[in-house]
């Protein structure tokens, strides 16, 4: 994973509609709506951290479209300002420096998600 550890554990992106996998640490819903047709078995979360997640009204604009990811992520870490949204992160570091922190997403592009942004923002 790009940028730098600094000592802490390794957090990476995954969809959620995915097996978890043996390596994937504490397991992390990082979106606002519960994923459509998956039960909380199947997941297999350790938390779901909706206060984390942009703001409808960024995730409309956005629609994951691939050439507005670099504005998105600008907006969205400017919304990650907010005092639950940056508390939701802090915990979220906090887990990472326990070891692997797995940020899930239902996106079919998590690679351009909230999840990715999250996760360079986590790795720094």
């Amino acid at each position: 994973m790009a940028g730098k550890s600094k000592g802490k554990g390794k957090v990476q992106v995954r969809r959620v509609y995915e097996e978890p996998a043996g390596d994937d640490g504490t397991r992390v819903l990082v979106d606002r709506i519960w994923p459509r047709g998956l039960t909380k078995a199947k997941a297999g979360l350790d938390e779901w951290c909706k206060q984390v997640a942009p703001s409808t009204e960024l995730r409309t604009w956005y629609h994951h479209d691939p050439e507005l990811f670099a504005e998105f992520g600008r907006r969205y870490r400017s919304e990650l300002a907010d005092p639950e949204r940056a508390a939701a992160v802090t915990h979220l570091r906090e887990l990472a420096q326990g070891g692997v922190l797995t940020l899930l997403t239902a996106t079919k592009q998590p690679e351009i998600s909230e999840a990715a942004v999250l996760a360079e923002l986590l790795q720094q």
